[in-house]
């Protein structure tokens, strides 16, 4: 009877540990940075999968492996849970990060409403920029000239029907607030303009790209490979949660090649006015922790269709084909600013 009561006291001692453990492990998660509770979360489902894999090839009872599988299970839930509580603006539920990159955007002229359009969030270090097409900023062949835009924010990571109109001047005495660029083939149909943390709305979310999603990282890109738009077409989308709607394209043109000698290159997809300034991205075929959440490449920048002026619009139907911008340009429109900038890159 004696060892069968310091059996239970011992079994009871365990138990109290444990709870001590549990309690322990998400504080010391939440004290990580957000990089290295993503290398945290993949380092240990790979460490479990190592353990699973010894134990299944090992005379152990049945008793401990579902003891194992529940407490893996158990430990994802505590890391996911510490890592959400710890990330400003982390949306919880099955919303995919991608959509939050998206930025609706439209523009006026004082008061009149003028046009709509899409856009993404980019991040270059410390500063953010929305990046849309030029010709959404400025555009003497349709006489377009805005002189502020606004756009959509959420505010609420939980409930996505909350949300923050900001409007941004075009301009400052004069001048125009976005970079812009040419190149040998002439002026390039991408802009970008910083964005003011200050003056985004408070608890603003929203996800953003960064120079690690223009890196190929050894994947080959090639003719005829699936690729996702992410916009507003014709101004359309979740009126209630506020969220883009995304469709699908193919490389269509010889890619890392400038069709007809302008940095562009064509995608095969069905897309409409409004979609214009969209980001054009490749899902990666091997994710690293410095690309999650958003496992995407960046390779361009939506523009316009392409079309034949010879053709019959009785008989013959559209190409369906559509000029990207290389999202390279990227990089020459975010550097620092400088008395001469570099690539071609202007305000």
């Amino acid at each position: 009877m004696k060892n069968l009561q310091e059996a239970t006291e011992r079994i009871c001692e365990l138990k109290g540990s444990l709870v001590t453990l549990d309690a322990l492990l998400p504080a010391l998660v939440q004290m990580l940075p957000p990089q290295s509770r993503t290398q945290l979360m993949e380092s240990f489902e790979s460490h479990a999968e190592a353990a699973r894999t010894v134990m299944l090839h090992a005379d152990i009872s049945d008793l401990v492996l579902n003891t194992f599988e529940r407490d893996v299970t158990r430990y994802r839930a505590v890391l996911a849970s510490s890592s959400d509580a710890a990330t400003p603006g982390r949306v919880a539920g099955s919303l995919d990060p991608l959509l939050l990159t998206a930025a609706k955007i439209t523009t006026f002229q004082r008061a009149r409403l003028l046009t709509g359009a899409s856009g993404f969030f980019f991040r270059r270090g410390e500063r953010l920029f929305v990046v849309t097409n030029r010709h959404v900023f400025s555009d003497v062949s349709s006489g377009h000239f805005p002189d502020r835009i606004e756009i959509e924010m959420h505010t609420d990571a939980h409930d996505l029907t909350q949300f923050a109109t900001c409007s941004i001047p075009l301009y400052h005495d004069e001048l125009g607030q976005w970079r812009e660029a040419t190149d040998s083939g002439g002026t390039v149909d991408v802009a970008v303009l910083e964005l003011d943390a200050g003056e985004l709305p408070e608890g603003a979310v929203y996800r953003a790209f960064d120079e690690t999603h223009l890196e190929p990282r050894g994947e080959a890109v090639s003719l005829g490979d699936a690729l996702t738009i992410v916009g507003f077409p014709l101004g359309f989308h979740d009126t209630i949660h506020h969220l883009a709607v995304a469709r699908s394209a193919s490389i269509a043109s010889a890619y890392g090649v400038r069709f007809q000698q302008q940095g562009c290159f064509l995608t095969d997809a069905r897309t409409h006015r409004g979609i214009s300034g969209a980001p054009v991205l490749r899902r990666r075929t091997h994710v690293s922790s410095q690309a999650a959440p958003l496992p995407w490449q960046l390779l361009g920048v939506h523009s316009t269709r392409m079309d034949m002026r010879t053709r019959d619009q009785s008989q013959d139907e559209s190409l369906g084909l559509n000029c990207v911008w290389y999202a390279d340009v990227l990089m020459a429109l975010t550097a620092a600013p400088t008395s001469a900038p570099d690539d071609g890159a202007r305000t």
